[in-house]
């Protein structure tokens, strides 16, 4: 037993970082203080604050060290682990205050959290499955197979309220109920796990498995018992390769336990599992796109009906449902369907994760329950906007998502509260824009991902969005129409109504979205040649206010084009027409002397 444990993160955000050579150093430092039989290191998952890692927490004190390096080490060993006495400087400094350090759950970013989906995150080492078991894993499975029927099962999930984490929020219980039902003489059933995870800025379901993976074992092999499946598949992009090697860790571990294979707890009951790797297509995203992928087959999706429940992967009954998703289901079963549907709003029950990035101090994961504010998670949570910039707007569910303006920013989150005024819940990343964005190009960005990313397989979205695109750039380039504004929205809605699948039929919102509310930027665009954010080059023209010129040429030696003219103590002049609007310039200006404008 030690009596004290160093906690490190060691997910994708940290490890970018350098958690790797701050795991290394900690266990050399503390053999050399000769503390390795008394102190623990334990590699963790995400604790949520990204943007200060690596972070490393010690226990049984809980002091939380953000933002640690190397060259650190050897001071928190001493000090902290040799003397007791915490390193304040190296502290999240939230916790520190005048009247001592406080605790990490009192602080902004995590008091209003509730973990769920995330519980063991941060808190297990991920790859030692005795941990996992130590905070209650696989009892789920068991009281599931050895105390309960597959409608009984079903019955939990259903009146639990859990609706699908990964898009559009379908009822869990009822996909489970239909699988089991449509087909009962199936021969054969499959419960397939979407950890694709393809929108910009998302990392939540990635986060699941770097720092729990056993919990999707635990309630695919949940999921597989209720519908009558013995085989699952988790589908996940190569990108992901700290996931994939955890999660393939976990499901050997899981085999060697029996927790995974036949007989599963003496219950008569069979169920195993493989990993299906995917090249990182966006498209693979859509449950019968994924499905097709896995079967070894290109990924592209499939007219519905027939739905998944009835025909899915090689024709039979399938479930899929998201990492988050299924992230839920082991405490659902334990604590029970009222504990659930306890939290949260009333058709949005529970919590939902969402990967926090843009502009927002407080970049990283954060799980709040259903129906807490936009304002509480940007502002609270997220630490508000860098430099006292003004919220602008956030964008919800990637590029099939939509904005949410400053006029909206006291919405409670849940999914029909985000639908009703043009965005949606997707799969939970949350992208913070500020008053130095344009919406217009922020639009574009979004349909740009889509374009490139469509798998071709239908006209309105092979052509339409990529004629949606041309519009955009259009617009942002100073050549845009009033009339361009009609042919947009109608163009949107063609492509809304026609395209196969829900990839493509959700590629238009974040075009609609920002076109509603913020139409004014888009007439700017067109009528005024102008960009108020001044990100859409073609629209800038930089100049030199004189009065606030030194005449010191440094601006004309930085720039690339020889478009600034003027000598020692002599007046400085850009040529628009040699100008490449670069911005050095601006950038190595002293003197903020030259303005875009």
């Amino acid at each position: 037993m030690y009596r004290s444990h160093v906690l490190v993160c060691h997910g994708t955000g940290c490890v970018a970082s350098g958690s790797d050579g701050v795991i290394a150093t900690f266990e050399a430092e503390i053999k050399k203080a000769g503390l390795e039989k008394e102190v623990g290191v334990v590699q963790t998952g995400c604790f949520g604050l990204c943007a200060l890692g690596p972070i490393v927490v010690i226990f049984p004190e809980g002091s939380f060290y953000s933002a640690v390096k190397e060259n650190d080490i050897a001071e928190i060993v001493n000090e902290h682990l040799l003397k007791g006495r915490v390193v304040e400087r190296l502290l999240y400094q939230e916790t520190v205050t005048d009247e001592g350090i406080k605790s990490l759950n009192d602080t902004g970013f995590y008091k209003k959290q509730m973990r769920i989906a995330l519980r063991n995150c941060g808190v297990i080492n991920p790859e030692i499955i005795d941990e996992y078991i130590g905070v209650d894993g696989y009892q789920a499975l068991g009281k599931a197979l050895t105390e309960m029927s597959p409608e009984d099962v079903i019955k939990v999930v259903l009146d639990s309220g859990l609706r699908g984490r990964g898009g559009g929020g379908f009822p869990t219980g009822r996909k489970w109920d239909l699988a089991r039902r449509l087909v009962p003489d199936a021969d054969q059933k499959y419960v397939c796990c979407n950890a694709d995870e393809g929108d910009p800025g998302a990392f939540m379901d990635r986060s699941v498995l770097e720092g729990d993976p056993h919990v999707l074992i635990e309630a695919m092999a949940i999921a597989g018992y209720a519908i009558g499946a013995n085989m699952g598949y988790v589908y996940i992009r190569a990108e992901y390769p700290i996931a994939v090697r955890r999660l393939e860790i976990a499901l050997e571990q899981a085999r060697n336990y029996g927790l995974l294979g036949k007989n599963i707890f003496d219950s008569g009951f069979d169920f195993d599992m493989e990993i299906r790797l995917g090249a990182g297509a966006f498209v693979c995203g859509e449950e019968t796109a994924l499905m097709t992928s896995i079967e070894g087959n290109r990924g592209e999706p499939n007219p519905r009906p027939p739905f998944p429940a009835e025909k899915g992967l090689w024709g039979k009954p399938t479930v899929l449902n998201n990492v988050e998703t299924y992230a839920n289901i082991p405490q659902i079963i334990l604590k029970g369907a009222d504990w659930f549907a306890s939290v949260g709003t009333e058709k949005s029950k529970g919590t939902k994760v969402f990967a926090l990035g843009g502009k927002v101090n407080n970049v990283g994961l954060v799980e709040v329950p259903m129906g807490t504010t936009l304002r509480e998670v940007v502002f609270e949570i997220g630490g508000g906007i860098p430099g006292g910039k003004k919220f602008k707007a956030a964008q919800t569910g990637g590029p099939s998502g939509g904005c949410i303006p400053m006029s909206h920013v006291d919405i409670e989150i849940d999914f029909d509260n985000l639908v009703a005024i043009g965005s949606m819940m997707g799969s939970g990343g949350l992208i913070v824009m500020d008053e130095d964005n344009c919406m217009v190009d922020m639009a574009k960005f979004f349909l740009e991902f889509t374009v490139d990313e469509s798998c071709g397989k239908c006209t309105p979205c092979r052509i339409g969005t990529r004629r949606l695109f041309e519009l955009l750039e259009k617009i942002t380039s100073g050549k845009g129409e009033m009339k361009d504004l009609d042919e947009m929205e109608s163009l949107c809605m063609y492509i809304k109504d026609n395209s196969l699948c829900g990839l493509g039929q959700t590629a238009p919102n974040p075009v609609l979205s920002m076109y509603h509310h913020f139409k004014d930027e888009y007439i700017q665009h067109i009528k005024d040649k102008k960009c108020a954010a001044g990100v859409c080059t073609d629209l800038l023209t930089y100049k030199i206010i004189d009065e606030k010129c030194k005449r010191c040429t440094l601006c004309t030696k930085v720039c690339p084009v020889n478009a600034i003219t003027g000598a020692v103590k002599e007046k400085h002049s850009i040529d628009p027409d040699k100008c490449i609007k670069c911005g050095v310039c601006v950038d190595k200006c002293k003197f903020g002397a030259i303005v875009k404008e």
